[in-house]
């Protein structure tokens, strides 16, 4: 039998104006402005380009027409993260597969900078994301990536989001096939997630030098409802 949904509606479409801001990182709706300091943050490392379905771009010229093109569109919808430690723009993600009939959305075109990789800030910014989406009553928050890409479902099994599966031969990528793993939480899930990240988040979480006591992984794991046996 199916499960009725009392009183629920749609949620609204991330509108593109919402800036979302946390302890250690803004991020801001993309704009053609930071296509300069997101570049040159890129630049030392081409490697951040391996998952993705586009880039690495050869000039400047290249990935500022790549950033118009994402700002002209709706879905993806595109955030700069703004490191709260240096002020300036170090990476991207978006919502994308905006559904709002179904409550569901996912993030995705994950690009960060070296100095932007593996921190708080990355971190929060999955929260705020998460949170948004939640918030503004969306039922389902998805993240997939290439199933041979091993740090992305680590990195989603560390968020609390839930392993559903491999889509094979899901998607044509520079000219490779590419196997999707899939991944997601519910609002339901976000019970429970939201307490641990921000438990993870706070100051009382980190010593004098910046390094953590408690990892994230461990806090989520009473929340998942699935565990991906590749890991």
């Amino acid at each position: 039998m199916t499960a009725p949904l009392a009183d629920w509606t749609p949620p609204p479409v991330p509108d593109g104006r919402t800036k979302l801001a946390g302890r250690f990182v803004t991020l801001e709706p993309l704009a053609s402005a930071h296509a300069p300091a997101l570049h040159a943050a890129y630049v030392a490392d081409h490697a951040i380009w391996d998952w993705l379905p586009y880039g690495p771009f050869p000039s400047k010229a290249a990935y500022q027409a790549w950033v118009d093109r994402m700002v002209a569109g709706e879905d993806p919808r595109f955030y700069a993260l703004h490191d709260s430690a240096t002020g300036e723009p170090g990476g991207v993600m978006s919502y994308l597969r905006i559904t709002p009939a179904a409550g569901s959305v996912e993030i995705g075109h994950i690009c960060l900078s070296p100095a932007l990789q593996r921190t708080p800030a990355a971190t929060e910014a999955v929260f705020l994301m998460a949170d948004w989406a939640f918030r503004a009553g969306y039922r389902r928050f998805e993240w997939k990536c290439n199933a041979l890409n091993t740090p992305s479902r680590r990195a989603a099994q560390r968020f609390g989001f839930s392993y559903e599966g491999v889509f094979r031969q899901h998607m044509v990528v520079k000219g490779q096939n590419r196997d999707s793993a899939w991944f997601a939480m519910t609002d339901g899930d976000w019970a429970c997630l939201r307490p641990a990240f921000q438990t993870w988040l706070a100051p009382a979480n980190f010593d004098a030098d910046g390094r953590q006591k408690s990892r994230l992984g461990d806090l989520t794991v009473p929340c998942r409802a699935a565990s991906d046996p590749a890991l």
